[in-house]
């Protein structure tokens, strides 16, 4: 559709892609993709050492006994460590921009994104930008949660389904809710709890 007015909130065909922004040439970012499509989406769900093969291949920092499901998606995977015994789950999206750093022992459930990248919604060129996020050791983000550029996950802390966190979430606590809010510590059971 061709307008006669200059665009006043967005002028996309003024976009550009900053320098080195992805962190490989394109040709590379293309073979990922076709890789991901191919040899990592169509591996069976048991070929776990399989799939870390190839994302170390790709530049991913895979720890030892990482799972990650056949359905799941890294954007660039050069931007991705992920700690020893974590789970990626279904349909999970890590779209590294940025880099995303998951610890040890941590679960990210089916259907969460956990969003490195946007835009700069006041600029009419919607410049793209790219912040890191950090999720905690044995830290569990549950399904199809929103986890936005620039936050960190505490170590041990949980976020209940469907939440969107836009904010810092401190250690061993459980947050939930659009926006995510603290509702009170995560404290494990004893043995003797049953």
């Amino acid at each position: 559709m061709t307008t006669t007015q200059p665009a006043k909130f967005q002028d996309l065909k003024s976009f550009k892609l900053p320098a080195n922004f992805r962190g490989r040439p394109a040709w590379y970012v293309q073979s990922w993709w076709l890789v991901q499509s191919t040899l990592f989406g169509c591996s069976p769900q048991m070929f776990y050492a399989w799939r870390r093969w190839l994302l170390r291949r790709f530049g991913a920092k895979i720890g030892e006994g990482v799972i990650i499901r056949p359905t799941a998606r890294l954007t660039f995977p050069w931007k991705v460590t992920i700690g020893d015994h974590a789970w990626i789950g279904d349909h999970v999206v890590l779209y590294s921009l940025g880099e995303i750093t998951i610890g040890p022992n941590a679960v990210i459930s089916q259907k969460s994104y956990i969003c490195t990248g946007s835009h700069d919604p006041f600029v009419p060129t919607f410049d793209i930008f790219a912040k890191p996020i950090s999720i905690g050791a044995e830290s569990w983000i549950a399904t199809d949660v929103f986890v936005a550029p620039g936050v960190t996950i505490g170590p041990g802390a949980l976020i209940a389904a469907r939440s969107a966190v836009f904010t810092n979430i401190p250690p061993a606590t459980i947050a939930r809710g659009t926006p995510a809010k603290v509702i009170g510590p995560r404290t494990m059971k004893t043995p003797q709890d049953g």
